[in-house]
């Protein structure tokens, strides 16, 4: 497996679906890292996880999940040293609560599911804890039934603030007073009970400036006669501090002790939150257990894409009995492409464990490898074509590739001269079926489909293709061959019967018909030639002026048979008439006597003719058969 299959057959598309279906980040954790496994065991007791999963959910309708969340950040802090604040320990309780729950409903359900009620056997319960944290934290802060001292402190802090008020209340009631507060109530600034008093006046009133308003209209009095009960209090807060300090150190020391069954727990959870998200997206679909084997057999039974929506017609489909390579013909977006990945998604959807959608006959292999070559992989980088790249995935997957190996082509040998594609696809579709691997492939070419149907282990298959309506039906047929769309499609665009007739003579043997036609018959044009003091003699380096494109560009190739020149113009050569073009400077007006006209544009061919053949040009590699054969003359 590797990231481009993942990709190309959309698999991460699928577990992003499924991940929607968990209750905490613990179960989303697990399905970002799955991956399908090659493993039959392994396999096997995945899809059995989800069948036992499914049954509960159909029984029950749900899972007491309530209160489970991902708490592996608490727990690193906690590992790390540090303390936990009050939230934290709910967070841990509320937890250790809802595994208890999930324990209780699983044992519970040893006849729906074994296997899944066999895990919670290794879950622990943390009554004790829990308790301790109930009883010690409330409202997310620690309550004061805590301890004795913290109850004792807060009932100081709580007689030595009322204190405070009542002599702030005092103050504020005496109307010797009232012209120097601000507003007549009490304000608590830096944990100091204070007066609002008018700048003006600030120094009419004994005590402490605590702050001042960002006007500097008002300024924040302590008075003295609460000054000594503010410093009380502010020592009581100090105590209060420390004993809440220690108790969350001791709730702390609890969890820590069983920070090892703990994270057995976690891990239970995740899984639980895991399978219990593929039975629910099975449920969504209506998925089934497909059956398994390991030697190749692949039968999908009404299967469906799981991504596609709305009406999607069901495929059947089946490779690694009777035949082990099955190459697909049929017309554009007629559903090939498709066909693939439906095969290939539901394959590693299936060794991840994933129902799928389809009838109970389905039968999916588990494979080491899957590879695919769907869909154009060129590189602007490398500057490789199409074809370039096709072909060097092809090498790629050739390389890696065994007897247990799932392989996915798309259009193969597509991208080159027919010939030439048809021949080569042939030849790496024989070495991958010599290497032992399940191949599905589709192509256009005929010479593909003939090879298949002459070779006893290959199968040709064809995508339904209504000829009246020239629409595609989506629907595969294995042993038969793909009809040639491009007959009907041409009748029905009136093409005369007597041509249609003559390409399917050519179609089915390649004897042309080669008779020359009467000379007589033929209606010459008139030539018009052009009198030699009428034209310009162009010759290279002339500078030209492009009329169609109202630009100037310099002479590369003198005037040929046809009247035609060749132009460098914007880095490019082109070809242009002469009566396209007018004369601007002559080379010998422009550049001095011996100048090496050739330095403009031999530097400028060369490297684009090195260009087009890295890219794979069929122009460029026919200019170098051109020049091969003038050589070998």
């Amino acid at each position: 497996m590797n990231n481009s299959t993942f990709e190309k057959l959309q698999y991460n598309e699928l577990k992003e679906i499924v991940k929607t279906y968990c209750v905490s980040g613990l179960g989303k954790k697990l399905i970002d890292q799955l991956e399908p496994s090659s493993n039959m065991k392994a396999v096997k007791n995945r899809l059995n996880e989800t069948t036992e999963a499914r049954a509960i959910l159909d029984a029950e309708g749900h899972v007491p999940f309530l209160g489970v969340s991902n708490i592996e950040s608490i727990i690193q802090k906690l590992e790390k040293g540090l303390i936990l604040d009050p939230s934290d320990l709910i967070s841990i309780s509320d937890f250790l609560r809802g595994c208890r729950r999930i324990k209780k409903f699983m044992q519970e359900k040893v006849f729906f599911a074994p296997i899944l009620a066999s895990y919670a056997n290794s879950m622990s319960e943390f009554v004790k804890v829990e308790d301790e944290i109930n009883f010690s934290i409330k409202g997310n802060s620690v309550d004061s039934a805590a301890s004795k001292e913290l109850k004792r402190i807060r009932n100081n802090i709580e007689a030595v603030e009322g204190k405070i008020k009542d002599r702030l209340n005092k103050f504020l009631n005496n109307s010797a007073n009232k012209t120097y507060i601000q507003d007549f109530f009490i304000s608590k600034k830096d944990d100091r009970y204070t007066i609002p008093i008018k700048a003006s006046f600030k120094k009419q009133v004994p005590g402490a400036i605590i702050e001042v308003s960002s006007k500097g209209s008002t300024v924040f009095i302590e008075p003295n006669t609460v000054t000594k009960l503010n410093s009380e209090l502010a020592s009581l807060k100090a105590e209060e501090a420390m004993e809440e300090y220690q108790i969350l150190a001791t709730l702390a020391g609890m969890i820590l002790e069983n920070i090892y069954e703990i994270n057995i727990n976690m891990e239970l959870i995740s899984q639980y939150d895991m399978v219990f998200a593929k039975a629910k997206f099975s449920k969504q679909i209506g998925g089934v257990e497909p059956k398994l084997n390991d030697f190749g057999y692949i039968k999908l039974v009404q299967c469906k894409h799981p991504l596609l929506t709305g009406e999607v017609v069901p495929l059947n489909f089946e490779i690694g009995e009777s035949y082990r390579s099955l190459i697909i013909t049929g017309p554009n977006a007629g559903g090939k492409t498709i066909v693939l990945k439906t095969i290939g998604l539901l394959t590693l959807a299936t060794m991840s464990g994933f129902h799928i959608i389809g009838d109970k006959e389905t039968e999916i292999a588990v494979f080491e490898k899957i590879f695919v070559d769907i869909g154009d992989n060129q590189s602007i980088e490398n500057a490789l074509s199409t074809f370039s790249s096709h072909m060097k995935n092809l090498s790629d997957i050739m390389r890696v590739s065994n007897n247990n190996t799932l392989l996915l082509f798309d259009e193969i040998g597509s991208g080159t001269e027919p010939n030439e594609g048809a021949a080569l696809a042939i030849s790496i579709l024989e070495e991958f079926y010599l290497m032992g691997c399940i191949t599905v492939a589709t192509t256009h070419y005929g010479e593909i489909k003939r090879f298949s149907e002459m070779h006893s282990d290959f199968m040709n298959a064809a995508m339904r293709f209504n000829s009246e309506t020239l629409e595609p039906m989506y629907r595969l047929i294995i042993g038969k061959s793909g009809e040639s769309n491009a007959l009907w499609i041409s009748k029905k665009m009136n093409i005369h019967e007597n041509i249609l007739q003559r390409a399917k003579e050519y179609m089915e043997n390649k004897e042309y018909r080669l008779e020359k036609v009467n000379e007589s018959a033929i209606r010459k044009p008139k030539i018009v030639k052009v009198k030699a003091e009428e034209r310009v003699n162009y010759q290279k380096g002339d500078r030209v002026k492009l009329l169609d494109l109202d630009n100037v560009g310099i002479v590369y190739k003198e005037i040929d048979q046809y009247f035609n020149l060749v132009v460098f113009y914007n880095g490019e050569l082109i070809e242009v008439n002469e009566k396209r073009i007018t004369l601007e400077l002559k080379a010998a007006e422009l550049y001095p006597d011996g100048y090496d006209l050739d330095s403009l544009f031999v530097e400028y061919a060369t490297r684009k003719l090195e260009r087009d053949i890295e890219r794979g040009s069929k122009k460029a590699l026919r200019k170098i058969q051109k020049e091969i054969r003038n050589n070998r003359e």
